[in-house]
């Protein structure tokens, strides 16, 4: 069994810091992962690629690594042969377990741009399944039985809605690396913070969609219920009437009642948003008074208004 270097696989040298090895990884994961790089041989160097940094990239994985190359390269300087080198002192004892390090979210919206499968991350070699317990060897190298390779871990993405996709529901097409598409289907009720998830989409894992609604220009949203200013002139907030209201479907009249002052807030049930438990039920619209002070009065306005102050203040 031929020793690997590492180091050499990534083109770093001993000395390399963690940084220094991961944007190695980064740079030579892009290039030859099967997604992107049709190539022949590029799936088997994305392997080797991928198995030296999960080797250099955990502190105890290194050091072990490290010592054992220098007593392997003793060995071969001695005259020694790959089939009589023991391998005792570096194998994981029986029924142990060797932890992986998963690619992290953002190091793959580096690597790939947001979106991608990382199909082929298994595949590790004998020489790494021999010097971390994945399968011991005896005399002759004959390989005992292999533990499965551990699950992809399951990604997330963000996608941002505006409320009124929030409220009605919506749908995103995601296109990954290669060329792949999918539709996936946002449920109404949806809030910031929300996950929706797409079974198998991420290299076998799962893919969540994290949602952000985004800000409102007109409604204020908490939880299921929805927050609108509406401004309503002096004469009406006087005397009562109507204004239009806007909500998340169509425009209603609201009934002002008399003697409103500014700031009074009015309840309209069932006009908010959506439950995302249950779309058939809906928080509440509530409608806050602002009100406007009419601005360029003619005389006779202001002699109105002189008269009815007088009238008051006479009371």
């Amino acid at each position: 069994m031929d020793y690997k270097d590492y180091y050499n696989t990534l083109g770093v040298k001993k000395t390399a810091t963690d940084d220094e090895i991961k944007a190695a990884y980064r740079k030579l994961a892009r290039q030859f992962h099967p997604d992107v790089n049709k190539d022949s041989g590029a799936e088997d160097k994305f392997k080797e690629v991928n198995e030296a940094y999960q080797v250099l990239s955990d502190a105890e994985k290194r050091k072990k690594y490290d010592q054992f190359g220098s007593e392997w390269q003793n060995y071969q300087r001695s005259g020694g042969q790959p089939g009589g080198f023991d391998w005792g002192p570096w194998q994981q004892s029986p029924g142990g377990r060797t932890s992986y390090r998963t690619v992290s979210q953002d190091e793959l919206n580096e690597m790939f741009g947001g979106m991608g499968g990382m199909g082929g991350m298994g595949g590790f070699s004998d020489f790494f399944n021999t010097l971390f317990g994945q399968g011991g060897f005896s005399g002759g190298f004959s390989q005992q039985t292999r533990q499965p390779q551990p699950r992809m871990r399951d990604m997330e993405h963000e996608i941002d809605l505006d409320l009124q996709e929030a409220y009605s529901g919506t749908k995103r097409t995601l296109q990954f690396e290669g060329g792949r598409k999918i539709e996936a289907t946002i449920p109404p009720g949806v809030r910031t913070g929300s996950k929706v998830r797409l079974s198998g989409q991420a290299g076998g894992a799962d893919l969540y969609l994290k949602v952000k609604v985004l800000p409102d220009p007109v409604f204020k949203r908490k939880g299921d219920d929805l927050y609108l200013d509406v401004p309503v002139d002096f004469y009406t907030a006087v005397l009562g009437g109507e204004v239009g209201v806007n909500t998340m479907t169509k425009p209603i009249r609201l009934t002002i009642p008399e003697g409103s002052d500014s700031g009074k807030t009015l309840r309209l049930k069932g006009l908010g948003m959506p439950s995302l438990k249950d779309p058939k039920k809906f928080g509440d619209l509530f409608v806050t008074i602002q009100i406007t002070v009419p601005k360029h009065l003619t005389p006779a306005e202001k002699d109105k208004l002189r008269e009815m102050r007088q009238m008051r203040h006479a009371q």
